[in-house]
């Protein structure tokens, strides 16, 4: 009885995890995947394979910063910079930037959830937009947080079960499958990097870093929270592969509708259902996640100066939520083209990223807040020295992208402008580590 209870409690652990699985795994990792398996085969697989390992380290620090330290992401940042004239201006540009993300997010989950359904069902978008959002607002009207998070991972398991299973009766390559997840490699067209940094912004979710450390229960063990969250994350890597795997079988010009058509000649009529009751999974679970996520981010940041405002069922905390929710619904009802708006905000998101992880390495490296005993080793910090640098020449190179396409300028000139965002994001990221070790030695020599 004892095993059985010890195996109850684990597995309950990582359907309470897999609410971080249900927040990246959303339409936007749906339609940036099988574009990226549609346009480049297996070549970008890597990109999740890196991602995931990224994900890993970022998520289990913001959830142990959370137990060593009693507090939250956003509260533990709040500490970090309390009676420091940055403060306040910090606080809004993080809060700012978590909102934006969050709402070209919700944009993506909702377009996404309604096109799912539009695969089985002839209904109007403005009747399934509609439907998609009462459900979402029931959702999140529930009280319990850790009640959303549960719910959350059932809906992942299934949502696995069907992307895992399409991917299987595909019956890709294995050699081309292995090669393409651990042989990095970038196209050298102005598509491929954005799909790259979509790819990173779909799975390394920058709201995630607060929904985890939000939502944990500040009594599970550092073990605990690894077994989970590891069990979790890698879940959902895989299932967000499955999906790149799927989209290579997609010809010519990108749809869901011609996604179907496909999987109906290379599987089956019957993959169609499975594979857009997945889509509305995905969209579903995310389009509350991402609201969900905005709101702990908003109370964590500001409910020192007054808490009273901003418990749990409070008029703020409720407005945050119902705010980017309006913001996904407004879009839906627009009938925006759902692909390049969904890929466009994948890609938002991996620019914030490196924003994001700066602050999270600041706090998981002071003694004050983490304990001499619960801050990072160098190695963790080397390794995460190498995610921010990476995830700034992804996000750099993309603006030159764009700058290029819209100057024209010459390929000569763009190459020498990567190499120097390369140069100048490796500096960034050294000086930000030196920083870090300062503060770390005055800490240690203060406690």
């Amino acid at each position: 009885m004892e095993k059985f209870g010890k195996f109850k409690k684990r597995i309950l652990n990582v359907i309470f995890w897999s609410v971080i699985s249900a927040a990246f795994i959303g339409p936007g990792t749906i339609a940036t995947a099988t574009q990226a398996g549609a346009s480049y085969g297996f070549d970008l697989l890597w990109a999740f394979v890196f991602s995931i390992f990224a994900c890993l380290f970022l998520q289990e620090a913001s959830a142990r910063i959370a137990i060593n330290s009693g507090m939250n992401l956003g509260q533990a940042i709040a500490v970090k910079f309390q009676n420091k004239a940055t403060r306040q201006p910090i606080l809004v540009l993080i809060i700012g930037a978590i909102i934006l993300g969050s709402a070209a997010y919700e944009t993506g989950n909702i377009l996404g959830s309604v096109e799912g359904l539009k695969l089985i069902f002839d209904i109007p978008q403005f009747y399934l937009v509609t439907g998609t959002g009462i459900l979402a607002l029931i959702s999140l009207s529930l009280r319990s947080v850790n009640t959303i998070a549960k719910f959350m991972g059932f809906i992942v398991i299934f949502m696995g079960i069907t992307f895992i299973t399409t991917a299987i009766f595909i019956k890709p390559p294995f050699m081309e499958v292995l090669q393409g997840s651990f042989i990095p490699n970038i196209p050298n067209e102005p598509a491929a990097g954005l799909l790259v940094l979509g790819l990173v912004g779909t799975t390394v979710v920058p709201y995630d870093l607060f929904l985890g450390s939000g939502v944990l229960d500040k009594k599970q063990t550092i073990g605990e929270m690894r077994f989970g969250i590891s069990i979790a994350i890698i879940l959902g890597g895989i299932i967000s592969m499955s999906i790149l795997i799927v989209g290579t079988i997609v010809e010519g010009e990108l749809s869901f509708v011609t996604l179907a058509k496909a999987l109906t000649q290379k599987v089956d009529s019957w993959a169609v259902p499975v594979f857009a009751f997945g889509m509305f999974a995905a969209g579903f679970s995310s389009a509350i996640t991402a609201p969900l996520a905005a709101s702990i981010t908003a109370k964590s940041l500001f409910e020192k100066e007054n808490s009273t405002k901003w418990k749990t069922q409070s008029t703020y905390y409720k407005l945050v939520w119902f705010s980017i929710l309006v913001v996904g619904l407004f879009f839906g009802y627009l009938e925006v083209k759902p692909i390049p708006a969904i890929i466009l905000a994948q890609a938002l998101n991996g620019l914030i990223l490196p924003f994001i992880s700066i602050f999270l390495i600041f706090v998981i490296n002071d003694p004050k807040l983490m304990g001499k005993n619960g801050v990072n080793g160098w190695i963790s910090n080397f390794i995460m020295a190498i995610i921010v640098w990476i995830t700034m020449i992804l996000g750099f190179s993309n603006i030159l992208n764009a700058v290029s396409n819209a100057t024209s300028i010459s390929d000569y000139a763009q190459f020498a402008s990567i190499e120097i965002v390369s140069v100048l994001s490796l500096l960034l990221s050294i000086s930000i580590f030196v920083s870090v070790y300062k503060m770390r030695k005055r800490s240690e020599m203060n406690i």
